[in-house]
């Protein structure tokens, strides 16, 4: 049978108007005896997509086709629970059919105002006494359907029939599976894959229609999935990442079904996904960030190193800086101040496991809070498991409360999370370019993962990496791939060399209004046109030999217009900038190395029109000076005076200024904040307040900072701060005291937290094992990761330091470091190089004076890999 017939064009638009979800029929079940057909059509008279179930034997299997052509052939469906197999014996009892007519915005992504069409029917299904619930939506981009269960409690789902059959002969580009999803597609034929597993989105093309296969709306309440073939087979089964599964729904199994266009350009994927959970999104913003990591892998670890990808960012109007791991606590809250008063804002890289409990997140998450930090980077999740989609729910939430925005890297794919939880930035899930690629899947990509949401490529590496592509293919990539943070992958000085590029970096934005596909083939070219306000952007690459590219302006309006292209040129290290006018019937059209590409910009070509560009945006010049810088050692209750002068440099005039103090939790603080509704250059606004210590002894920091706002930027809140340092000392240590059963006034590590009494082990704290050098077991002592540093307050009342030094023999391979004493920064005692399989070596140091004893350990200079690094013992003699 078929459902009734679509409503008229009227009636749709009245729908879409109010963003209404309306009931339309309900009709009554076949007789369980005959085979039945069902067709669901598109959200209009014209949609090309229908899909069609068919019940017969029991078996329900789902079907897709796009104008009248088969794309998905008939494949099973259903549910295997612990108590019942929803899959064989089935039974239809009714079903309905709805209209979903949806409007919604998105702060990331290829398009920012989403409207959602389709036609959803809900089967209502039993196998023998239990029940369950099928919805099939059809939209003009797809098929999806996803299972409901009755039980509200939960069902034990143990598996899925779920299926797809393609084409025998219909070409894949296919993704070997692995939990991170970094793997290299591979073309193929859908029959003549290899036997395995394959991750989402899988992409198809059978004819001129093509599918891409993938899931939505996956969180905590299921299990994350891949698709299995056997060789010699066109069908592609749902496994699931658990062997049980306790849900009430499953996942939108999902089918992007076009042209490549249609593909490319879908949002499907966050169409099907829970509406945003978030009402405020004014604290969230996209933007370019500066990033280390890839160029100079040390790079995280060093403040002024850091410092100078902060002042190229500013210099730049990129909004970020991503500090990667390696950074520590002693000095990001410094960086923090240093980049906001430059108009940058800090992000901070953390592995997963520091942040996997709901304990350790209300721990760190409020204090990189309160030092400034904007977002987190969060690494090497690698699961597809219901418990790890869980923590994903759980520190999304917890950074939205906080108004932190973040990054997944180590990931799965985008299933539609950035549509529930706008301040999602991106995810990586790619083979990237930390994978260091070569260019041949670059054409790849923008057809098959980044389909699907923002993605963390770090593009743009024109001196790191391989370097098998050319300038303008890296330079292309920004408006290729899409990502609502885009942290480009080299270093200052290598963007500096090459200026024509870095221009246009300056100019390309990271969140679109308007994506369109324009011409390419999957692992070919790839060349797409993107709108940000009233400019476009085009990117084109190719993967192989040189070629003419030709891309068709058609997308632009009606009139002239001014493009303004960059592109590679025989002999030049850089691209060359060049531009002309043109009209929509034109198009761009260039000779293009090997693995080469080109980028262009266009706007409405105007009299005196010469480029595109728009200014950079910079934050005013200001200084702000603090008395005292150091206000020395203080013990709880007692008191003391700051003061501050907050001066504008520059000729802007800006508002609403409040300069003022923050205190630590549990200190006073006596004094107003000072304000200035307007404050022109050569103002001084001052102010003096008395600040009394709290309890908690260590390192302090009292920020005196000016905010304000600067009407001329796009982003108009200003932050600049400077910070009063105290120090609350502990007891000086009694005789006989070991290192690792006192306070740490700072401690870092090269992988994982400092251990106590236990070895580094893993990322984690407290996943050590015993620690252990040369076979000798020790039951005190401190873990670490070379390079690290620890460091205690001694107060001048020890004179000596004994410890017995070492690789801990959990290290895998031969690791090597050097063992290192300082006193006050001083050096008192240092090791040879010392190897994994050693016996532990003897350290003593003379620490008379001493007021701070550092522990530090290097990794040998053979890099930081397996140096794990213990303070077997760590004794100090003591005065009292």
């Amino acid at each position: 049978m078929t459902l009734l017939s679509w409503p008229g064009r009227a009636f749709i638009s009245f729908l879409l108007a109010l963003a209404v979800v309306l009931p339309l029929a309900v009709v009554s079940a076949e007789p369980a005896a005959a085979a039945a057909h069902w067709t669901v059509t598109g959200p209009s008279s014209r949609s090309p997509v229908t899909a069609e179930l068919t019940l017969e034997a029991g078996t329900l299997k789902l079907s897709a086709a796009r104008q009248g052509r088969t794309v998905l052939a008939p494949a099973p469906l259903g549910l295997r629970t612990e108590r019942a197999d929803l899959s064989r014996d089935l039974r239809v009892l009714g079903q309905s059919q709805r209209i979903v007519a949806e409007r919604y915005t998105m702060t990331t992504g290829k398009r920012h105002d989403r409207a959602v069409r389709a036609r959803e029917t809900r089967f209502r299904l039993a196998a023998g006494d239990a029940r369950f619930e099928l919805l099939v939506r059809v939209s003009d981009d797809g098929v999806a359907y996803r299972y409901l269960l009755p039980d509200e409690g939960g069902t034990v789902v143990t598996g899925e029939a779920s299926a797809y059959r393609l084409a025998p002969d219909a070409t894949a580009w296919l993704l070997p599976y692995n939990p991170q999803y970094e793997n290299q597609r591979v073309e193929t034929t859908a029959a003549g894959a290899a036997s395995g597993e394959y991750g989402h989105p899988s992409l198809f093309r059978s004819g001129t229609d093509f599918a891409l296969l993938t899931e939505s709306d996956v969180d905590g309440s299921y299990s994350g999935s891949r698709l299995v073939h056997e060789a010699g087979s066109p069908d592609y089964t749902v496994k699931l990442a658990d062997e049980r599964v306790t849900t009430s729904r499953t996942p939108w199994r999902t089918a992007i079904i076009g042209d490549l266009a249609t593909v490319t350009e879908s949002t499907l994927v966050d169409d099907l996904a829970t509406p945003s959970k978030i009402a405020d999104t004014s604290w969230i913003r996209p933007g370019k960030s500066a990033w280390s990591w890839l160029s100079e892998h040390q790079s995280p670890r060093d403040f002024e190193r850091q410092k100078v990808y902060v002042d190229f960012a500013a210099r730049n109007g990129w909004p970020y800086v991503l500090v990667d791991e390696g950074w520590s606590e002693d000095w990001v809250p410094e960086l923090t101040r240093y980049a906001r008063a430059r108009g940058v804002e800090v992000l901070l890289w953390f592995h997963w496991q520091t942040l996997d409990t709901p304990e350790k997140r209300a721990e760190i998450l409020p204090k990189v809070k309160a030092w400034g930090v904007k977002g987190v980077k969060v690494d090497f999740m690698e699961s597809d498991t219901q418990a790890r989609y869980q923590w994903y729910d759980a520190i999304l939430a917890d950074t939205a409360a906080l108004e932190l925005m973040i990054n997944f890297h180590g990931s799965t794919i985008p299933h539609g999370l950035a549509r529930t939880w706008p301040h999602l930035m991106t995810m990586e899930a790619i083979h990237g370019q930390e994978q260091l690629p070569q260019p041949a899947n670059n054409p790849v990509h923008p057809f098959t993962r980044n389909v699907v949401g923002s993605m963390d490529f770090t593009p743009v590496a024109l001196e790191v990496g391989p370097r098998t592509s050319s300038v303008g293919h890296e330079v292309a990539l920004p408006v290729l791939y899409e990502s609502g943070w885009q942290h480009f992958a080299d270093k200052p000085e290598a963007y500096d060399r090459h200026p024509n590029a870095l221009r246009f970096l300056d100019q390309v934005p990271t969140t679109w209004d308007e994506t369109r596909y324009l011409s390419g083939y999957p692992g070919d070219e790839a060349a797409l046109a993107r709108r940000a306000g009233d400019r476009w952007f085009v990117g084109a690459i190719t993967a192989g030999p040189a070629r003419t590219v030709t891309t068709p302006l058609a997308f632009l309006g009606a009139g002239e217009w001014l493009v303004e292209t960059v592109r590679d040129v025989p002999g030049s290290v850089d691209v060359r900038r060049e531009s002309r006018v043109v009209r929509s019937s034109d198009s761009l059209s260039y000779a293009v190395p090997a693995n080469g590409g080109f980028a262009a910009m266009a706007c409405r070509a105007e009299p005196g029109r010469t480029t595109c560009d728009q200014p950079i945006q910079q934050v005013p010049s200001t200084s702000l000076t603090i008395s005292p810088a150091d206000a020395g050692d203080r013990e709880p209750g007692s008191s003391f005076e700051i003061s501050a002068e907050f001066r504008l440099e520059s000729d802007r005039v800006v508002r609403d200024v409040v300069l003022a103090p923050r205190v630590p939790s549990g200190w006073s603080l006596a004094g107003e904040p000072v304000r200035a509704a307007e404050f022109r250059p050569g103002q001084v606004l001052s102010g003096k307040w008395t600040v009394t210590a709290g309890a908690g002894t260590g390192k302090h920091e009292v920020p005196i900072a000016a905010d304000f706002l600067d009407p001329s930027l796009d982003w108009p809140e200003v932050h600049v701060a400077e910070a009063v340092e105290v120090f609350v000392p502990p007891p000086v240590p009694s005789d006989g005291a070991l290192v690792s059963d006192l306070p740490f006034v700072s401690a870092a590590n090269g992988w994982g937290p400092v251990e106590r009494n236990r070895s580094v082990n893993d990322q984690a704290a407290g996943d050590g094992n015993p620690l252990r050098i040369g076979g000798v077991t020790y039951e005190k002592g401190l873990g670490t990761h070379a390079p690290s540093e620890v460091t205690v307050y001694l107060g001048r009342g020890c004179q000596e330091f004994t410890a017995l030094a070492g690789l801990d023999d959990e290290t895998t391979e031969p690791g090597s470091a050097v063992f290192e004493v300082l006193g006050d920064g001083a050096p008192l005692a240092a090791t040879p190089v010392l190897r994994g399989g050693d016996a532990a070596l003897a350290v003593r140091a003379d620490v008379r004076g001493v007021r701070m004893l550092t522990l530090r350990t290097t990794d040998g200079g053979d890099g930081k890999n397996h140096d794990h690094t213990d303070w077997a013992v760590p004794r100090l003699t003591c005065l009292r």
